[in-house]
């Protein structure tokens, strides 16, 4: 059964939020379609390989970051959350453990809000990972912003 999204204060959460020139349907197709989110997703100069990627409550999400240094990141996901098309949250587990929302919010035709949001369990947790991950997330949305434009043209 899959998990509850947890409950969390600011002080246990890394939020970035950006508006993008997109529908909210491109970019939710983005960020759930692996063919798209596989171009896109982590920091700057990070490639993946999808192993599964099972979009639906208690699907699996598994996959390897490969960095720009050479290292491979194993991630294993849980989708937790799925509200096509404003919302979708996953599990984390593998370590470090939190959870992912991302929210979609339409401000006009051709522009969608979207946040990100990492929730951890507490403060400690999250503080070890803050001073690594906001401008890591900034690269992300970078590079999201230029899947859309592909998407687009």
């Amino acid at each position: 059964m899959a998990s509850e999204i947890i409950s969390t204060t600011p002080d246990c959460e890394i939020v970035t939020s950006r508006i993008v020139n997109a529908s909210k349907d491109i970019v939710y197709k983005a960020w759930t379609d692996p063919n798209h989110l596989k171009n896109w997703w982590g920091p700057a100069g990070f490639t993946n390989t999808f192993n599964e990627f099972d979009l639906r409550v208690g699907g699996k999400w598994s996959f390897i970051m490969h960095g720009p240094d050479k290292g491979n990141y194993a991630n294993e996901c849980e989708f937790i959350k799925i509200d096509k098309p404003n919302l979708i949250a996953w599990k984390r587990h593998s370590k470090p453990l939190f959870q992912v929302v991302a929210t979609f919010d339409e401000v006009s035709s051709n522009k969608t809000k979207v946040v990100f949001k990492m929730l951890f369990n507490s403060a400690e947790e999250c503080n070890k990972l803050k001073p690594f991950v906001i401008d890591k997330n900034e690269e992300n949305m970078d590079r999201l912003e230029n899947e859309l434009i592909k998407m687009i043209a």
